[in-house]
C-alpha cells in the first residue's frame, strides 16, 4: 500500500501541472505570469514526491513482493486439467460476485456523499473489470462491450478525483500564511479552484448515465454468458464424476466379495 500511495502522489501532481499548462493556454499573455508562481511551487512538489515514489520502488520489502510475484507467477498450474474445468466455475462466480459488489456501492451513492464513497465505487469498477478481463477470451462479445462501458465509468471517475485533489492542493497552499504566492497567483488559484468544483459537480451528474450502460443491456448479455458457462462446467464436471467403471476392471473390484460388487453409485460434485 505504501507503494501505491507514493505512485498516486506523485500522478496526481504530474496531471495537476498538466491541467494547470492547459489552462495557461486560455489565459491572455498578460495574465499568464500569475501562473509561474504556482508552477514552481507545484514542480518542487512533484520532485519530492518523485524521490519518495523511487525510494519505495528500490526498497527491499518491494523487491521480496516482485520476486514472490514473480515465481508465483512461474509456478502458476496449466489451464487444462482438473485447473482449468474448476477455473470455468470459479471465473463467472468470481464476476458475479465483483458486480453486486460495485452495485451496492453504487446504490448508497447521495449527492452530497463523500469522496471516500465515490472512491469505493472506482475501485470496485476496477476490480470487476479486472475480473471480466481475465475471462475476456472466454466470455467473448458480451465482455468486450461491458469493458467499454467500465471503461468509460472509470474514465469519469477519475476525473472527478483529479478534480477533487486538485481543489484540495490549491487550498491547502492558499491557506499556508509560509506560501508567500502573490496576490496575482491567489486570484488564479480561486479561478482554478472554481474550475475544479464545476467538474467534480459534472463528474457526479453523468454517473447515472454512466452506470446505467454499465448495468443495462452490456450486463444482462454478459451475465447470460456467465450462466451459459456455469451450467456448462457443472453438466461436464457431473458427467466425469458419474462415469461408470469400465467392464474390464470389475473382476478386480469384486475380489473379497461372497456376492457381486456394488455398481458405483455418482456424487454430485459440490460448488
Amino acid at each position: 500500500r505504501s507503494v501505491l500511495r507514493t505512485l498516486g502522489a506523485a500522478r496526481d501532481l504530474d496531471v495537476q501541472l498538466a491541467e494547470l499548462a492547459r489552462h495557461s493556454l486560455t489565459l491572455p499573455e498578460s495574465e499568464r505570469a500569475a501562473v509561474e508562481p504556482l508552477r514552481a511551487r507545484l514542480e518542487s512538489e512533484r520532485c519530492r514526491a518523485r524521490a519518495r515514489m523511487i525510494r519505495a520502488l528500490d526498497s527491499e520489502p518491494t523487491r521480496r513482493w516482485l520476486e514472490t510475484l514473480t515465481a508465483a507467477s512461474a509456478a502458476a498450474p496449466s489451464a487444462a486439467g482438473a485447473f482449468g474445468e474448476r477455473a470455468m466455475v470459479v471465473m463467472p462466480e468470481r464476476v458475479r460476485r465483483r458486480f453486486r459488489k460495485l452495485r451496492k456501492s453504487v446504490r448508497r451513492l447521495r449527492s452530497n456523499s463523500p469522496m471516500e464513497d465515490y472512491h469505493l465505487v472506482r475501485r470496485r469498477a476496477k476490480q470487476l473489470r479486472y475480473a471480466i478481463e481475465s475471462g475476456a477470451l472466454i466470455f467473448g462479445k458480451p465482455a468486450e462491450d461491458e469493458l467499454k462501458a467500465l471503461r468509460r465509468l472509470q474514465d469519469e471517475l477519475g476525473a472527478h478525483q483529479d478534480a477533487y485533489m486538485a481543489r484540495n492542493r490549491l487550498a491547502a497552499l492558499a491557506a499556508d500564511p509560509a506560501n508567500e504566492l502573490p496576490a496575482g497567483t491567489l486570484f488564479l488559484m480561486g479561478r482554478l479552484a472554481e474550475r475544479h468544483s464545476t467538474t467534480t459537480a459534472q463528474a457526479r451528474k453523468s454517473l447515472t448515465r454512466s452506470w446505467r450502460k454499465v448495468r443495462g443491456q452490456r450486463w444482462r448479455a454478459l451475465r447470460s454468458r456467465l450462466g451459459e458457462l456455469l451450467d456448462n462446467a457443472r453438466q461436464g464436471s457431473s458427467a466425469v464424476i458419474a462415469e461408470p467403471v469400465p467392464a474390464a476392471s470389475a473382476p478386480t473390484l469384486a475380489a473379497g466379495y461372497p456376492h457381486p460388487a456394488p455398481e458405483p453409485q455418482p456424487h454430485p460434485l459440490e460448488h
